[in-house]
């Protein structure tokens, strides 16, 4: 830094005489000398590594959200889709027909395929002729090639995709089972609308012809079955069509248009890109410390000569635009470095999220850059600006007393900004209030307590350290003398730990320790649509394997139409939990003894007395979320027919026990004369999962779900 003064004693200038482009080229120099010095190196690493992780992540999510919004119709298989939970009414296609917009339907639901002795947990597409209306539809056949096939598959045959293929271990041409009737393994599905994004697919897919459906026998009642009624046409046509479906959708019906197509796997993508943008966070709040820490050095090591400088005839302003030269230069030079960091990684991400993120992805956008470029000055220029303020400042008598010209208290205040800098990166990347909050309180309650334990063991060391040897006297009477910036060192270490043991814990231990909490003998299978008269022969075929029968729960589908004599609907709320849950059905049930897992809160379980009363007991979440409390009254309509029962109590339920639960339990004698099906979980050791295959054999509408599998699939992703 002498040089540099020197170069402007030699110049005879101040920061008035001296051009821009003489101060830009003073700065290089100044900035140059300093990088060989190795003084600059680690705040442009931080800045790197910094914007990488955060343009990283964004291109990655640009790509994947552009892809969605342009293919929204092939993702949708149609210009805008009715789906409902009963068959179709025929009023929507009759307005279709009226309005000249092409028509066609599905019918989806989960069901068991088998092949050779092993079942598999499906999601079945029946189609009608003319699928899809939107976007590609390609198959390959036994030769290999993929091909558009013009149709949907003939009567007798299926289209499967490669991932039953590939768990069941069958082939093209070969015979598998579904329902009570076999067929023929035609293709395979390579391309398909309303899959292609296919984010968190968890399982299988196949598609029939749906004048094959009945022949199953596959759709029982309980079977959660989707109706779907696929629209294209004009665009003034389908508006028109949107309009009157709204009005005239009942509950457990919705219509979607490219708009909204696939929610589930856009509220996916946001959750996904919101995770992965804390975690880019971490980095930048390392990357932040590191900043914190160059910017205090350079302060430090440039007070004396700027003290010279200013002997020399240097104004203040020459000084803060020497300083703020070298800054600019290098947060232009990390922050391109790092996009190109950023831009190369996203393909490595890309290439890492392949299995469950099967979009054809455009190539990357500007924005993301324009965004790590911009957090990067931020962060920057936040920490950048307390040593400018200081370094402008320097009086000219430094060169006499070493002690003058040491960081102020409003230089010192000015480190509030780096904070600023980072707060706002925080809450920007966490896209939600509450959630970019509780992140910044764990940053200042860890840099609270830190600056608290390490005044205090510097004040223990004041007390019990005179005693040591002379080294140790002198060490501890240098971290008193710079008792701030000491604070400040292990306050940036403190954070830096607690960012690593966060992304090591939330990495590593979150699912294990979920699932070490569970009892060794917690159910890993539930069966599912188990039709009464299947009952005893199910529990007889436990017995006869030598397997404890579990305990089977009876299960009423019913729909809230009404509270407290009031009609309502999903238009009702305004919380999104709420919407949904009374936008479909629910699961009843009916009960003698409180199950385990469940605990009264308010109220009281039923009595012996209470068999053949109207009461009910509600879990108590899903009474926060729709507004009722003890003594309401709801109403239920159950296959046509009306159900109100008194609320008596409210229960708090262990969901993640893996046990049977209901939201709403009635006593006995209330719901069984309504149509009924059956659910139980149980636990089953893998080397005995077989039996479930030949259960499936002999009662082909159960399903099977193996929550082990699920968990395996969940920690693949994660």
């Amino acid at each position: 830094m002498v040089n540099g003064a020197i170069a402007v004693s030699g110049a005879k200038m101040n920061g008035a005489d001296l051009s821009p482009w003489a101060v830009l080229g003073l700065a290089a120099r100044m900035l140059a000398r300093d990088w060989r010095a190795g003084e600059q190196r680690l705040l442009a690493l931080a800045l790197i590594v910094a914007v990488a992780s955060l343009t990283t992540v964004g291109f990655f999510a640009d790509r994947v959200g552009r892809s969605l919004t342009s293919e929204a119709n092939q993702l949708l298989g149609a210009d805008l889709v009715v789906v409902s939970d009963k068959p179709m009414a025929a009023r929507f296609v009759l307005e279709a027909e009226r309005l000249g917009l092409e028509t066609t339907q599905a019918v989806r639901f989960p069901s068991m395929t088998q092949f050779s002795g092993r079942s598999l947990l499906t999601e079945i597409k029946a189609l009608a002729p003319g699928y899809p209306l939107r976007g590609k539809l390609r198959i390959r056949r036994s030769d290999g090639v993929d091909t558009a096939p013009g149709g949907i598959p003939a009567a007798g045959e299926v289209w499967v995709d490669d991932r039953l293929l590939r768990r069941l271990e069958v082939h093209i041409g070969e015979r598998l089972a579904l329902g009570e009737r076999e067929f023929v393994v035609a293709a395979m599905v390579s391309e398909e609308p309303e899959s292609s994004a296919g984010f968190l697919n968890l399982g299988p897919r196949l598609m029939m012809n749906a004048l094959d459906l009945p022949a199953t026998r596959l759709i029982q009642s309980g079977s959660r079955v989707s109706y779907r009624l696929f629209v294209a046409g004009s665009e003034g046509a389908v508006a028109a069509f949107r309009q009157f479906a709204t009005q005239a959708a009942d509950p457990g019906q919705r219509v979607e248009d490219i708009r909204d197509a696939r929610p589930e796997i856009k509220s996916a993508l946001e959750r996904a890109g919101r995770f992965l943008g804390l975690s880019a966070l971490m980095t930048v709040i390392l990357a932040g410390v590191a900043v914190a820490l160059a910017a205090r050095r350079h302060l430090q090591r440039h007070l004396d000569a700027c003290a010279i400088m200013r002997c020399l005839g240097a104004s203040q302003r020459l000084i803060l635009s020497l300083h703020a030269a070298q800054f600019v230069m290098i947060g232009l030079v990390a922050g391109v470095l790092g996009c190109a960091l950023g831009f190369a990684c996203q393909f490595v991400l890309a290439s890492v999220l392949a299995p469950i993120v099967k979009v054809s992805l455009p190539a990357p956008g500007l924005m993301p850059m324009v965004q790590g470029m911009a957090a990067g000055f931020v962060m920057l220029l936040g920490f950048a600006l307390p040593p400018l303020i200081a370094l402008k400042s320097v009086p000219t008598l430094r060169v006499l007393r070493r002690d003058l010209g040491t960081p102020n208290a409003m230089s010192l205040s000015a480190y509030g900004l780096g904070g600023g800098a980072v707060a706002g990166l925080v809450l920007w990347q966490a896209q939600e209030l509450k959630l970019g909050l509780t992140v910044l309180g764990g940053i200042l309650g860890t840099a609270a307590l830190s600056s608290v334990l390490t005044l205090l063991v510097l004040m223990l060391l004041s007390t019990f350290g005179n005693g040591a040897g002379l080294n140790w006297r002198f060490g501890l009477a240098n971290l008193r003398r710079h008792r701030a910036g000491t604070v400040i060192q292990v306050m940036a270490l403190g954070l830096g730990l607690m960012a690593l043991i966060l992304l090591t814990l939330v990495r590593s231990d979150l699912l294990d320790t979920w699932r070490q909490s569970l009892p060794a003998d917690a159910p890993n299978r539930f069966l599912v649509n188990i039709q009464p008269d299947q009952v005893p022969a199910i529990e007889q075929f436990f017995a006869d394997n030598h397997v404890p029968p579990p305990q089977l729960f009876p299960m009423v589908r019913g729909r809230l139409v009404e509270i407290n004599a009031k009609p309502v609907s999903s238009r009702d709320f305004v919380d999104d939990r709420a919407r949904r849950l009374v936008d479909r059905e629910f699961n009843l049930s009916w009960a003698q003894t409180l199950q385990p897992g469940n605990v009264i809160v308010e109220g009281r379980w039923f009595s012996s007395g209470d068999s053949g009363k109207a009461l009910l007991s509600v879990e108590e979440g899903i009474a926060k979320s729709i507004g009722v409390k003890l003594g309401d009254s709801l109403t239920y309509d159950i296959a046509g027919s009306r159900l109100t029962a008194e609320i008596v109590s409210l229960r708090k339920v262990a969901w993640d026990s893996f046990r049977v639960n209901f939201f709403v339990i009635a006593p006995p004698g209330v719901l069984e004369k309504f149509p009924a099906s059956y659910v139980t979980s149980l636990h089953l050791a893998a080397e005995r999962s077989v039996l479930l295959d030949t259960l499936v054999k002999r009662f082909p509408n159960l399903l099977v779900i193996d929550v082990a599998a699920i968990l395996a699939q969940v920690q693949r992703v994660m």
